[in-house]
């Protein structure tokens, strides 16, 4: 598996794990499904997650990727 899709993995786990309604965790999910078909750059991944949910957001902050 690439580093790429090993990191979108780990992502979705922990988003899977985050106190977000079901909805939140789906369109998260299919936003990186077609972004990672798309092979857009990681900086537009972490953009359009941010806009699902301000606790998304902050995870994102909080490891460091926005």
């Amino acid at each position: 598996m690439s580093d790429k899709k090993t990191k979108l993995e780990e992502i979705k786990e922990h988003i899977d794990k985050l106190d977000l309604k079901e909805e939140e965790k789906s369109d998260s999910f299919k936003r990186i499904e077609e972004w990672y078909k798309e092979e857009g750059t990681i900086e537009e991944l972490y953009a359009e997650l941010a806009q699902i949910s301000e606790k998304l957001k902050e995870y994102l902050a909080e490891i460091g990727l926005i």
